[in-house]
């Protein structure tokens, strides 16, 4: 993790929201801009599965951001404005409790032995964060993707913390078809022979599952539509070709970002994440959304898609954006033509900036 980011360090047994629990818990943060003398110019920002906190650069830590033309002087989220917070999620390995962190019990990786998580837990643990910064009203909460639906676990759990909600290229739960995708990528990672029911090693990790599982979801994160315009059926020669494969442009595009991939993420913090977002269900505990919106939010909120996008597809906006109306929000609903699928918003910012810089005023 960079110099800008920081951790909070709970010591207390934290309460895991589907049972079990962590004896301590660490969450990773970062911000930008500053809190002014009231407290009320804090946007808080959820991740989708795989991103670290490290949303946008800063002085401290100049490496671009997952977010970086979002996030910044002058931008969409502007840092001369607000006081910008993005928290790494409880469960994955870029800083925060997860899989991949020591059990203090055993001095060994958690791996199969972490309790289950929920996108609930993730809330929970960045409520802990704004906490230790006194914060106690935000003026916006946004999430893109699994980021998303801890916005909607936010208010689920924190009902009228804030006046601004931003669900971009989300959902209240999950469709079958992602279900399925996700769950070929789990498969895809405990069936391969160096899983070994979580024991994996540095020297003998689970590659070949996660290439696989980075794959299936780079084919998802993007649409049949931008694979024809980027590579049509050309050939390639970057890569050996194989028996049955690796003759395609777009095959040697998905091996770059599989092989990039590996190295980067723990597979156990991939099976979690994965899992907690099938898991997910906005109304479980309301009879409708539009109840959970009633119940737990009254102010602007906006609602982002694609029409290219089948991991999350435009009629599940249309649902939320429609729940929020019926139960009495100012909505802003853009339905935005992109080809690039699911992964428009960390690269369409033409298409993305102008709607957030309008919904945060």
């Amino acid at each position: 993790m960079g110099p800008a980011t920081r951790y909070l360090n709970l010591s207390r047994p934290f309460l895991m929201y589907r049972g079990g629990e962590l004896p301590e818990i660490r969450v990773a943060w970062e911000s930008w801009g500053k809190l002014n003398a009231s407290g009320d110019n804090a946007i808080l920002v959820f991740t989708g599965l795989s991103p670290s906190a490290h949303a946008a650069s800063s002085s401290e830590d100049p490496e671009p951001g997952w977010w970086e033309r979002m996030i910044g002087p002058g931008r969409p989220i502007d840092t001369d404005r607000f006081f910008v917070l993005c928290i790494n999620s409880l469960g994955s390995c870029m800083g925060s409790t997860g899989p991949a962190s020591i059990n203090p019990a055993t001095g060994q990786p958690w791996r199969l032995k972490f309790p289950e998580l929920a996108i609930e837990d993730i809330a929970r643990a960045a409520r802990l964060v704004l906490e230790h910064l006194n914060i106690d009203r935000l003026h916006a909460v946004i999430g893109p993707s699994m980021g998303g639906f801890t916005v909607l676990a936010w208010l689920k759990q924190y009902p009228g913390t804030t006046g601004r909600v931003g669900l971009i290229s989300s959902a209240c739960s999950a469709t079958p078809f992602a279900i399925a995708i996700r769950s070929l990528q789990r498969e895809a990672i405990v069936t391969d022979r160096n899983f070994r029911n979580g024991t994996y090693t540095e020297d003998e990790w689970p590659e070949v599952g996660m290439r696989l599982a980075r794959k299936l979801g780079m084919i998802t994160y993007r649409s049949s539509s931008e694979w024809q315009r980027r590579f049509g059926r050309s050939r390639q020669d970057y890569f050996p070709a194989t028996l049955f494969g690796m003759r395609f442009e777009v095959e040697s595009y998905l091996e770059t970002h599989a092989r990039k991939f590996v190295g980067q993420f723990d597979p156990c913090s991939y099976l979690y994440l994965s899992r907690a977002m099938d898991m997910f269900d906005a109304c479980d505990s309301d009879e409708t959304l539009k109840g959970l919106f009633r119940r737990s939010f009254t102010g602007h909120a906006l609602v982002l898609g694609v029409d290219s996008d089948i991991l999350f597809p435009l009629h599940q906006q249309r649902d939320l954006a429609g729940a929020l109306e019926a139960s009495g929000s100012e909505v802003s609903f853009h339905a935005l033509p992109s080809v690039q699928g699911h992964d428009a918003f960390l690269v369409d910012f033409e298409s993305f900036g102008p709607p957030i810089r309008e919904w945060l005023g």
